[in-house]
C-alpha cells in the first residue's frame, strides 16, 4: 500500500487518526526523532498565519473572549495543529478559533502539533476536521461538502463514508447552496432554520423564494406554515371548538422537535422519525438497513 494510500485511509477516521501517523509528523523526518513523534511543540504564535481553506468564516466576537479568558486562566488545552511552510514559518490546518482567542489574550508561544502536508491533504484535512468538530452553521458545512467534492474529487457516497453523515443529509445540505444570497445570509445569520430554508429550496423561482423568505422573516411562519403554503392551504386555521380528536390524527411536530429529528439523523447516518399522537404518546423511529447497519448505530448509541 502506497504512502498515499496510508493517508487517505487514515483521513477517513478523522484528524485524529493523522496525528497518530508518523508519515504526516514534521519529527518523523529523522530516526532519532521516532520516539516523540505526536509530541507537542511550543511554536511563537507570530510564525503562524491562518488557514486559507479554513471554511469557517464567521467567529463570533463574545465566543472568541469567553475562549480568551478561559485560555489566560487555563491555557490551551487542545494545541494547536500545523503543516511547515520553510524556516521558522508555520500555516494553521486547524485550530483557528484557539489561534485567534490566545491572539485576544496576548499569548506570544501557542501549543502546536507540526505536521508535513501538501495543499490538498490540508485542505481535505481541514474540512474533515471542521465539519466534524466545530459549530459550523448550515451554509458553512453546505460549502465545505461542495469543496471536498469538487476539490478533493469525492463523489457524495464516498463523502458519506468519509464523515460518517448519510448521503441525504449531505444532499439537503448541498441544495442550500442553490437558494439566493438573502436567504443564504439568512441561515448563516441565524434568522432562519434550516428547516425553513430546506421548505425554501422547493418554493419556486428565486422570486417566489425570496417574496416568501420576507414573509417568514416578518411574519415568524414556522416550517409547517411554509409547507402548508407550498399546498396551497390557509395558515390561518379556526381554532378547534371541541376537544374530540380522530384516534389516529396526523399531529405534526414542532421545530424544536423536527431540528432534533435532523441532527439525530444526521449524527447517526440514517433516516429518524418522530411519529406523535393526539395524546401526547408517540415513538421515535431509527431506520437501518442491515444487521450491519444496525450494529453501527448501536455503537455510536453507546459511545459517551
Amino acid at each position: 500500500m502506497s504512502s498515499n494510500t496510508k493517508k487517505r485511509s487514515a483521513l477517513g477516521k478523522g484528524l485524529g487518526a493523522l496525528l497518530e501517523n508518523s508519515e504526516t509528523d514534521i519529527t518523523s523526518s529523522s530516526s532519532a526523532a521516532s520516539g516523540i513523534v505526536g509530541s507537542i511543540s511550543t511554536l511563537p504564535i507570530s510564525s503562524i498565519e491562518a488557514n486559507p481553506f479554513n471554511p469557517r468564516t464567521n467567529f463570533e466576537k463574545e465566543a472568541l473572549q469567553e475562549l480568551s479568558t478561559s485560555i489566560k486562566i487555563h491555557g490551551i488545552i487542545q494545541p494547536l495543529t500545523v503543516r511547515k511552510l520553510g524556516r521558522d514559518k508555520y500555516q494553521l490546518i486547524s485550530g483557528e478559533r484557539r489561534f485567534r482567542a490566545a491572539q485576544l489574550a496576548g499569548l506570544n508561544e501557542v501549543p502546536a502539533y507540526i505536521r508535513i502536508a501538501n495543499d490538498q491533504t490540508m485542505l481535505e484535512m481541514a474540512l474533515v476536521e471542521n465539519i466534524q468538530r466545530e459549530d459550523l452553521n448550515p451554509i458553512e458545512v453546505a460549502l465545505s461538502y461542495q469543496r471536498l467534492i469538487e476539490e478533493c474529487s469525492l463523489t457524495q457516497d464516498q463523502l458519506s463514508q468519509k464523515i460518517s453523515k448519510s448521503r441525504s443529509s449531505i444532499t439537503n445540505h448541498l441544495r442550500l447552496l442553490k437558494l439566493p444570497a438573502p436567504i443564504q445570509a439568512g441561515v448563516k445569520n441565524n434568522e432562519i432554520t434550516m428547516g425553513h430554508a430546506r421548505a425554501l429550496v422547493s418554493a419556486g423561482d428565486e422570486a417566489t423564494q425570496v417574496a416568501l423568505y420576507e414573509r417568514v422573516a416578518s411574519e415568524k411562519l414556522s416550517v409547517r406554515d411554509i409547507e402548508a403554503i407550498l399546498r396551497g392551504e390557509s395558515i390561518k386555521e379556526e381554532p378547534v371548538t371541541t376537544n374530540e380528536k380522530p384516534k389516529n390524527a396526523k399531529v405534526e411536530i414542532s421545530d424544536q422537535e423536527y431540528t432534533f429529528k435532523e441532527h439525530l439523523g444526521d449524527r447517526l447516518a440514517t433516516k429518524v422519525e418522530i411519529r406523535k399522537t393526539p395524546k401526547g404518546t408517540g415513538k421515535i423511529i431509527v431506520n437501518f438497513n442491515s444487521d450491519v447497519d444496525l450494529g453501527r448505530i448501536m455503537d455510536l448509541l453507546n459511545k459517551k
